[in-house]
């Protein structure tokens, strides 16, 4: 769904002026957005007053979009900077870099329930707030602007509730996946369902690549939300309709859950490998090393080898056994080394 393109109520920091140096401001704002008065007429989206909320790149595609779409942008709250790299150097998130190119008002704060944050949010008088991979907000905070706040949740809930849900369904095997826009309430991914958009889960396709095609389209269901909010023309779902009887969860990744067990199925290791890659990586060992292995191919065979035993001819692959056969490690990643094609590898590794 196409909307009409409004004019963008933003301002924009003069290229004759240098940039200044955005770890030194405090998270109260960065920059300020107009001073039009504030008005509680929201019959049309021009009109509407948006908080967004998100820190990493999954979440710089809605934003694109509701600023490309000319919505009213009041505030961006995102994480605080944060030391990243060998030097440690204060680093802004994905969400930050792209408010700032956009001249939008910018909050960082540490604490969601701090009172001088709250005071500033509750200053924005917003309509509506969005979150889209944020952390997760107190009361006080999701329930503040009188449309509530929308959540884009990349699983079709209420399955796949959790903080990975594009990971676990690939490790779980499933074929079609989505996005899903919802009410945030108290209890963690149950508010009341706005729209959903099915997404199918290609052929040995890895997290990170569902991850970029799934932020664009979970940001055009964003607007198309929006939209039909204010048209009136939306129908909230409760979740409590759906099946409920066989919930698939979607836990935070733990190391635990990338380590290999051989002993399972071609398929099962392949999923796990796929569900993992490039982030954060699923693992087995090679000569007491951790080896990463970010694809895989498979091949079902009959063997009697130990699962996990390493075979290779020495030049064009290298193979793990498991149950029912042989997991092809393609491209890998040996602890202490750069990540590789595992035909590369070989040219330089010496086998014992």
């Amino acid at each position: 769904m196409l909307l009409k393109k409004y004019v963008r109520n933003t301002c924009y920091i003069p290229t004759s002026n240098p940039a200044p140096d955005m770890s030194t401001i405090p998270f109260t704002y960065i920059c300020s957005m107009n001073e039009m008065q504030h008005s509680n007429n929201i019959n049309s989206a021009s009109k509407l007053r948006i908080v967004f909320m998100g820190t990493p790149e999954f979440a710089v595609a809605s934003l694109h979009a509701l600023v490309e779409e000319g919505f009213n942008i009041v505030g961006v709250i995102t994480a605080p900077d944060k030391p990243a790299g060998r030097g440690m150097k204060l680093t802004e998130s994905a969400v930050k870099k792209y408010a700032f190119e956009k001249g939008l008002h910018i909050l960082q704060p540490e604490k969601l329930k701090n009172q001088d944050f709250l005071a500033s949010l509750k200053s924005l008088n917003a309509n509506l707030q969005c979150v889209v991979a944020f952390r997760m907000l107190p009361e006080v905070v999701w329930n503040m602007p009188p449309l509530g706040t929308i959540n884009v949740h990349g699983s079709l809930l209420p399955q796949y509730r959790g903080a990975a849900p594009i990971n676990w369904a690939i490790i779980n095997g499933e074929k079609i996946t989505g996005v899903t826009t919802f009410k945030l309430q108290q209890e963690i991914d149950t508010g009341n369902i706005l729209l959903q958009e099915k997404i199918n889960i290609g052929n040995d396709e890895t997290a990170g690549e569902l991850h970029d095609r799934m932020k664009e389209i979970g940001a055009a269901l964003l607007v198309k939300t929006i939209t039909q909010l204010v048209d009136g023309t939306i129908n909230e779902m409760n979740q409590s309709e759906t099946n409920l009887q066989q919930l698939k969860h979607a836990p935070k990744i733990f190391t635990e859950t990338c380590k290999i067990d051989w002993t399972k199925t071609t398929d099962e290791i392949h999923n796990l490998i796929l569900g993992l890659s490039p982030y954060p990586g699923a693992f087995g060992f090679l000569h007491d090393k951790m080896l990463k292995i970010y694809r895989s191919k498979k091949e079902i065979s009959q063997h009697s080898y130990e699962p996990g035993s390493a075979h290779t001819d020495g030049k064009t692959f290298l193979k793990f056994a498991c149950s029912n056969g042989f997991i092809h490690a393609t491209e890998i990643q040996l602890e202490g080394k750069k990540r590789i094609k595992t035909a590369d590898f070989l040219r330089g590794f010496r086998f014992a």
